[in-house]
Protein backbone atom coordinates (compact mmCIF):
# COMPACT_ATOMS: atom_id res chain seq x y z
CA UNK A 1 0.00 0.00 0.00
CA UNK A 2 1.36 3.40 -1.02
CA UNK A 3 1.49 6.20 1.48
CA UNK A 4 -0.02 9.43 0.03
CA UNK A 5 0.38 12.80 1.68
CA UNK A 6 -2.97 14.53 2.31
CA UNK A 7 -3.14 18.13 1.15
CA UNK A 8 -6.23 20.18 1.95
CA UNK A 9 -7.87 22.02 -0.93
CA UNK A 10 -7.32 25.78 -0.66
CA UNK A 11 -10.65 27.46 0.04
CA UNK A 12 -10.51 29.86 -2.92
CA UNK A 13 -9.95 26.98 -5.36
CA UNK A 14 -12.84 25.04 -3.81
CA UNK A 15 -15.22 28.02 -4.09
CA UNK A 16 -14.11 28.79 -7.67
CA UNK A 17 -14.63 25.18 -8.70
CA UNK A 18 -18.16 25.25 -7.28
CA UNK A 19 -19.10 28.30 -9.33
CA UNK A 20 -17.23 27.17 -12.44
CA UNK A 21 -18.78 23.72 -12.46
CA UNK A 22 -22.31 25.14 -12.61
CA UNK A 23 -21.58 26.75 -15.97
CA UNK A 24 -19.16 24.16 -17.32
CA UNK A 25 -19.75 22.93 -20.83
CA UNK A 26 -20.34 19.25 -21.49
CA UNK A 27 -16.68 18.71 -22.37
CA UNK A 28 -15.75 19.16 -18.72
CA UNK A 29 -13.71 22.32 -19.21
CA UNK A 30 -14.52 25.12 -16.83
CA UNK A 31 -15.48 28.57 -18.03
CA UNK A 32 -14.80 31.72 -16.13
CA UNK A 33 -16.18 35.19 -16.50
CA UNK A 34 -13.61 37.91 -16.96
CA UNK A 35 -13.95 41.06 -14.86
CA UNK A 36 -11.00 43.42 -15.13
CA UNK A 37 -9.57 44.79 -11.90
CA UNK A 38 -10.62 48.40 -11.32
CA UNK A 39 -9.70 51.14 -8.86
CA UNK A 40 -11.87 54.17 -8.09
CA UNK A 41 -9.92 57.07 -6.65
CA UNK A 42 -11.46 60.27 -5.30
CA UNK A 43 -9.46 63.49 -5.28
CA UNK A 44 -10.68 66.94 -4.30
CA UNK A 45 -11.77 67.79 -7.84
CA UNK A 46 -12.15 64.46 -9.73
CA UNK A 47 -13.11 60.82 -9.58
CA UNK A 48 -10.55 58.66 -11.39
CA UNK A 49 -11.38 55.13 -12.48
CA UNK A 50 -8.50 52.90 -13.55
CA UNK A 51 -9.07 49.51 -15.14
CA UNK A 52 -6.48 46.90 -16.07
CA UNK A 53 -7.33 45.76 -19.60
CA UNK A 54 -4.35 43.78 -20.89
CA UNK A 55 -4.83 42.37 -24.34
CA UNK A 56 -7.75 44.67 -25.13
CA UNK A 57 -7.64 47.13 -28.01
CA UNK A 58 -8.97 50.64 -27.39
CA UNK A 59 -11.36 50.04 -30.29
CA UNK A 60 -12.95 47.24 -28.25
CA UNK A 61 -13.71 49.50 -25.23
CA UNK A 62 -16.86 51.54 -24.71
CA UNK A 63 -17.39 54.20 -22.02
CA UNK A 64 -20.81 55.70 -21.40
CA UNK A 65 -22.57 57.78 -18.74
CA UNK A 66 -26.29 57.14 -18.37
CA UNK A 67 -28.33 58.57 -15.48
CA UNK A 68 -25.24 59.06 -13.27
CA UNK A 69 -23.98 55.51 -13.92
CA UNK A 70 -20.58 55.27 -15.61
CA UNK A 71 -20.23 52.00 -17.52
CA UNK A 72 -17.09 50.58 -19.07
CA UNK A 73 -17.63 47.64 -21.36
CA UNK A 74 -15.62 45.81 -23.94
CA UNK A 75 -14.22 42.55 -25.12
CA UNK A 76 -10.92 40.73 -24.99
CA UNK A 77 -10.85 38.53 -28.03
CA UNK A 78 -9.60 34.97 -27.78
CA UNK A 79 -6.30 34.28 -29.45
CA UNK A 80 -6.63 32.22 -32.57
CA UNK A 81 -3.57 30.15 -33.19
CA UNK A 82 -2.92 26.78 -34.62
CA UNK A 83 -2.64 24.27 -31.84
CA UNK A 84 0.40 22.13 -32.41
CA UNK A 85 0.74 20.83 -28.89
CA UNK A 86 -1.56 20.19 -25.98
CA UNK A 87 -2.18 22.80 -23.35
CA UNK A 88 -1.26 21.87 -19.82
CA UNK A 89 -3.16 24.73 -18.20
CA UNK A 90 -5.09 27.72 -19.54
CA UNK A 91 -5.75 30.57 -17.10
CA UNK A 92 -6.15 33.58 -19.38
CA UNK A 93 -9.78 34.40 -19.91
CA UNK A 94 -11.30 36.09 -22.92
CA UNK A 95 -14.75 37.40 -23.60
CA UNK A 96 -16.85 40.46 -22.94
CA UNK A 97 -16.96 42.45 -19.71
CA UNK A 98 -19.04 45.24 -18.22
CA UNK A 99 -18.25 47.30 -15.10
CA UNK A 100 -20.56 50.04 -13.78
CA UNK A 101 -20.07 52.68 -11.09
CA UNK A 102 -22.78 54.98 -9.74
CA UNK A 103 -21.62 58.59 -9.54
CA UNK A 104 -23.19 61.58 -7.75
CA UNK A 105 -25.89 63.55 -9.54
CA UNK A 106 -24.85 66.52 -11.65
CA UNK A 107 -21.83 65.06 -13.49
CA UNK A 108 -20.99 66.95 -16.68
CA UNK A 109 -20.75 64.21 -19.32
CA UNK A 110 -18.86 66.48 -21.73
CA UNK A 111 -16.04 66.99 -19.20
CA UNK A 112 -15.21 63.28 -18.83
CA UNK A 113 -11.83 62.32 -20.30
CA UNK A 114 -10.25 58.92 -20.91
CA UNK A 115 -6.74 57.72 -21.68
CA UNK A 116 -5.51 54.22 -22.55
CA UNK A 117 -1.85 53.40 -22.09
CA UNK A 118 -0.05 50.05 -21.71
CA UNK A 119 -3.28 48.17 -21.09
CA UNK A 120 -4.52 50.53 -18.37
CA UNK A 121 -7.65 52.60 -18.98
CA UNK A 122 -7.93 55.79 -16.94
CA UNK A 123 -11.24 57.66 -16.91
CA UNK A 124 -11.29 61.08 -15.21
CA UNK A 125 -14.66 62.46 -14.12
CA UNK A 126 -14.80 66.02 -12.70
CA UNK A 127 -16.86 66.29 -9.54
CA UNK A 128 -20.10 68.25 -9.87
CA UNK A 129 -20.32 71.75 -8.47
CA UNK A 130 -21.79 71.68 -5.01
CA UNK A 131 -24.81 73.90 -4.54
CA UNK A 132 -23.74 76.69 -2.25
CA UNK A 133 -26.42 77.79 0.20
CA UNK A 134 -27.40 81.44 0.10
CA UNK A 135 -27.09 82.99 3.52
CA UNK A 136 -29.28 85.85 4.62
CA UNK A 137 -27.89 88.20 7.23
CA UNK A 138 -30.29 89.04 10.01
CA UNK A 139 -29.97 92.43 11.64
CA UNK A 140 -31.15 92.85 15.17
CA UNK A 141 -31.92 96.26 16.68
CA UNK A 142 -30.61 98.22 13.75
CA UNK A 143 -31.82 101.43 15.33
CA UNK A 144 -35.15 103.14 15.85
CA UNK A 145 -37.73 102.81 13.11
CA UNK A 146 -38.27 105.89 11.04
CA UNK A 147 -41.43 107.91 11.76
CA UNK A 148 -44.09 107.76 9.14
CA UNK A 149 -45.35 111.18 8.17
CA UNK A 150 -48.87 111.70 7.00
CA UNK A 151 -50.31 114.55 4.95
CA UNK A 152 -53.69 114.32 6.66
CA UNK A 153 -54.52 116.44 9.66
CA UNK A 154 -56.08 114.73 12.62
CA UNK A 155 -59.83 115.22 13.00
CA UNK A 156 -60.88 117.26 15.99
Amino acid sequence: MALVRWEPVPMNRLINSLFDSATAPVSGATTRRWLPATDLIESETHYVLRADLPGVSEDDISIELDHDVLTISGERKAETREQTGGYVRVERVSGSFRRSVRLPKGIDAEAITAAFDNGVLEVSVPKPEQAKPHTVKITVGAGEPEAIESAETPAA
